[in-house]
């Protein structure tokens, strides 16, 4: 299953070859697709690879290859960078897009919920954020039915014995404060964020893991701000 933002960058690099027989660039696709930086391109990119869609020709410029399109069978086209002289004889590559594909674009099924992807979160000794925004589409008996809500993928295994594995989309919900024992996704010192069980003890925030190997580590209250606790989970197999 591609997110809405894989699906709209494939169908994207489909016609831009049909169009022309060149891969947009790299900035290209980031206007086209109204992101930020290209450094979600590349991500949106990798994940289409990983899922057989597209494949990235090596030693050339812009050149990608399109395996398949969702909901169709494509025959694989190999579409490579000519030399100038001879790009406006490019042989365009049809526009392979099934009924199927395009309701999907179209519309959102009624009982999904389209949020923001915001990248990966430790599970295991806290990393940096990732806010380079792409969407997920989930169903809606994952959110609540009240507030605004988020998703970010899972990276590592501190908390495989709450269920919460390596790859896993979370889906929390926005808030500052949560019950104790809530599993939370925790700001620390204003730069650092992670998932874990939050223990109050005191007048201090305990956030601990759910993994043996992993000890729990204990800050003062001004060092850690609540982002959102979690309210469901999303696995691929």
């Amino acid at each position: 299953m591609l997110t809405p933002k894989q699906h709209e960058l494939l169908l994207y690099v489909q016609r831009r070859l049909a169009e022309t027989g060149v891969s947009p660039s790299f900035d290209e696709m980031r206007e086209a697709l109204d992101l930020r930086s290209k450094s979600g391109i590349h991500r949106l990119i990798t994940g289409l690879e990983e899922r057989g869609f597209i494949r990235r020709l090596p030693h050339r410029a812009r050149a990608l290859e399109i395996l398949r399109l969702p909901e169709a069978a494509a025959t694989p086209q190999v579409i490579a960078p000519a030399p100038a002289a001879d790009l406006g004889a490019a042989t365009p590559v049809p526009l392979m897009r099934s009924p199927v594909a395009t309701a999907f674009m179209a519309r959102q099924p009624a009982n999904q919920v389209s949020l923001p992807l915001y990248g990966r979160i430790a599970a295991g000794l806290p990393i940096e954020a990732t806010r380079d925004t792409a969407t997920i589409d989930i169903p809606t008996h994952l959110v609540e039915s009240k507030g605004d809500h988020y998703a970010l993928e899972v990276a590592g295994d501190s908390m495989i014995e709450a269920g919460i594995l390596d790859g896993d989309i979370t889906i929390i919900k926005r808030c500052d404060t949560a019950e104790n024992g809530a599993i939370i996704v925790a700001l620390v010192d204003d730069q650092e964020v992670t998932l874990k069980r939050l223990r109050r003890k005191g007048a201090s925030i305990a956030l601990e893991p759910a993994n043996k190997a992993y000890e729990t580590r204990i800050f003062g209250p001004d060092r850690v701000r609540i982002q959102g606790k979690l309210v469901g989970l999303l696995r691929r197999y």
